[in-house]
């Protein structure tokens, strides 16, 4: 049975969708079948596999969660080739809407997962920069929460308001559901605060952060706008290295 991991902040720009991209890229490297999940209507997860908009108008997560076409008819494989992904666009900022009158609306997703025959060993979900509809349906269907947080002045603002939204629904929900990890992202060796939260967070949640940190680094940044993965873009990079690392780490200790 697959592993779902939800990769979720209710901030944004912290490396949530990085991080969704990179993980899944590394853990498809290491021959652990992958499907990524875009739940943002943005859709950057998508096109940060190199997925095209304009191919996906009848193909992406809208079209499954309406009951249009089933999971499988709208997934998309990668240049990875264990690595696969259900692509999303802009159709998807209505859901909540369209949603509102439905029994059983926040798990919605889950049953869509549940229905997959395909034999994935992980799905990673990418959630929105909100604690909205999509992210609610990401948690119910997860196992486990990654929390992306940045090594900034801020790292610790929502951080509270995401956990307990995780403990609602965990009771309430998904009794399954687990803090998977903290991952400290954008992590700058040459700037002091970047170590104090790192210190900071540690002290607080213990070894419940990831050992491995993820660098500021240019590639990095640079690798979604040519719709790769840092692991084809360029992998001697020190970010393709850390997802490495991450992917190594969530194998080895089982985290979820």
């Amino acid at each position: 049975m697959a592993k779902i991991l939800c990769i979720a902040n209710q901030k944004g720009g912290v490396g949530k969708t990085t991080t969704a991209i990179n993980l899944a890229a590394s853990i498809a490297a290491a021959e652990r079948r992958t499907l990524l999940i875009d739940c943002d209507a943005q859709g950057n997860a998508s096109t940060g596999l190199g997925v095209s908009r304009e191919a996906i108008r009848e193909q992406n997560l809208y079209q499954a969660l309406i009951g249009k076409r089933p999971l499988t008819d709208v997934i998309v494989g990668t240049m990875i080739p264990q690595l696969d992904i259900v692509p999303a666009d802009q159709d998807l900022i209505g859901i909540e809407v369209e949603f509102v009158p439905l029994p059983d609306r926040e798990k919605k997703l889950r049953a869509l997962v549940r229905e997959l025959e395909t034999p994935y060993e992980f799905i990673i979900l990418d959630c929105p920069p909100s604690l909205g509809f999509m992210t609610l349906n990401a948690l119910v269907a997860a196992d486990a929460l990654i929390i992306p947080l940045q090594c900034e002045y801020f790292a610790m603002e929502g951080l509270g308001h995401l956990l307990n939204t995780l403990r609602l629904v965990k009771a309430r929900l998904n009794p399954s559901l687990q803090l998977g990890g903290i991952l400290l992202t954008m992590f700058d060796t040459r700037n002091l605060l970047s170590h104090r939260v790192s210190e900071d967070v540690r002290r607080h949640f213990g070894s419940k952060v990831f050992q491995t940190c993820i660098p500021r680094n240019v590639r990095l940044s640079e690798s979604p706008s040519h719709g790769l993965p840092i692991l084809l873009y360029d992998i001697r990079s020190r970010g393709a290295l850390s997802y490495m690392d991450l992917a190594k780490e969530i194998l080895a200790n089982g985290r979820r």
